[in-house]
């Protein structure tokens, strides 16, 4: 593992163990070079997924867009960061285990919508409104609205 301080090649596992959740490793590591310390995360994947945009473009799936797209979305909410990981985590097993190595963006955005309709209704209205490109108020309160009919 390269050194992100320095880049040296060769650096040290120090400690590991499993996350909370058993889906990684994590490894603290030490430089010899520079004596930084910095820790990594080592995950199993199951095979190479790429996902497909609307438009046609290719490009790898990558894990920390998930993440980092739920935590914006919940971001303030009161969901501990390690129930998101934990969800992120599900919706990757589910991505990888579809059999399919390319996955349409919109099958992604609807996975992510249905986690968070289940988590926390704000994150969830948040994140609609990037991924359905609301331009206006009004398509907030229509979105709404049409949250109330199905809860009714």
């Amino acid at each position: 593992m390269r050194c992100p301080f320095c880049g040296h090649d060769d650096t040290q596992v120090k400690d590991s163990r499993p996350t909370e959740d058993n889906s990684a490793i994590r490894r603290r590591r030490f430089c010899p070079s520079c004596g930084a310390r910095f820790t990594t995360f080592e995950r199993v994947q199951l095979r190479e997924l790429t996902v497909v945009k609307t438009n046609g473009q290719r490009e790898p799936f990558d894990r920390e867009k998930l993440l980092r797209s739920m935590r914006i979305a919940l971001r303030k909410r009161p969901v501990d960061a390690d129930r998101i990981d934990r969800i992120v985590n599900s919706l990757v097993r589910q991505l990888e285990s579809s059999g399919e190595s390319e996955i349409p963006s919109k099958q992604i955005g609807e996975m992510v919508m249905g986690a968070l309709f289940n988590l926390d209704q704000v994150a969830y209205v948040r994140y609609a409104s990037v991924y359905r490109d609301f331009r206006e108020a009004a398509d907030f309160n229509e979105f709404v609205g049409s949250l109330k009919q199905e809860a009714n």
